[in-house]
């Protein structure tokens, strides 16, 4: 197997991560339904391959930067991982205390073009700071320190996470008003997946505190 790809308990990790992080109601997922439900589906469609730009973007920024610092100072590396760890504690306690909020918004008097549509979801995922400090703490979980594989590894797992979540946000669009009735009409589901959002990245926080207790 090449050096780039990451054995397989990473990558079965990383997809149930991927999973729940892309049905967890976000700004993303927000606009993805609304372009779909004021717009129809090709304009959900442009604003879901926005954020999927967007996702590519930060795993590049953040595998070469990464790379950069395993090789110059495996500690501040390490310290990085722990930083997250605690980030991921801080993420979960939000979603079960706060939630989500789902906020659809609604159809404006001009309707946009497919690519002021794929811009806007471009343009939401690149700027949004909470993205930015996720994936920079998020990722390095996934890669030990003294590996030299490490830019490859992350590279392969945003990769990996782009093609999870396309048929997921194909999904989403597709079924936009229907979800977003449920949304609307039942609030446990919101918190059921925001609970699975807390118990998933709570797991992966203590899987790496743990590591660096028995250090």
């Amino acid at each position: 197997m090449p050096s780039f790809v990451p054995d397989l308990p990473v990558l079965l990790g990383f997809a149930v991560a991927t999973f729940v992080l892309m049905i967890t109601p976000g700004p993303d997922m927000a606009l993805q339904m609304s372009r779909a439900i004021n717009y129809g589906r090709a304009h959900g469609l442009a604003a879901m391959f926005g954020a999927m730009t967007g996702i590519m973007v930060h795993t590049t920024l953040v595998a070469f930067g990464i790379s950069v610092l395993i090789l110059a100072a495996p500690p501040l590396f390490m310290a990085l991982k722990v930083a997250g760890a605690v980030y991921l504690i801080w993420l979960a306690w939000q979603a079960i205390a706060h939630g989500g909020g789902l906020r659809l918004t609604e159809a404006a008097k001009k309707a946009p073009t497919l690519w002021q549509s794929y811009a806007t979801g471009l343009g939401i995922n690149l700027l949004n700071p909470k993205v930015v400090l996720f994936f920079v703490t998020f990722l390095p979980q996934f890669v030990e320190a003294h590996d030299p594989a490490a830019a490859g590894k992350l590279l392969f797992l945003g990769a990996q996470f782009v093609v999870l979540s396309i048929p997921l946000g194909v999904l989403i669009v597709f079924a936009a008003e229907k979800l977003a009735d449920a949304f609307r009409r039942s609030k446990w589901v919101e918190r059921a997946l925001n609970w699975s959002f807390a118990a998933i990245f709570t797991a992966f926080a203590a899987t790496i505190l743990t590591a660096q207790a028995r250090h």
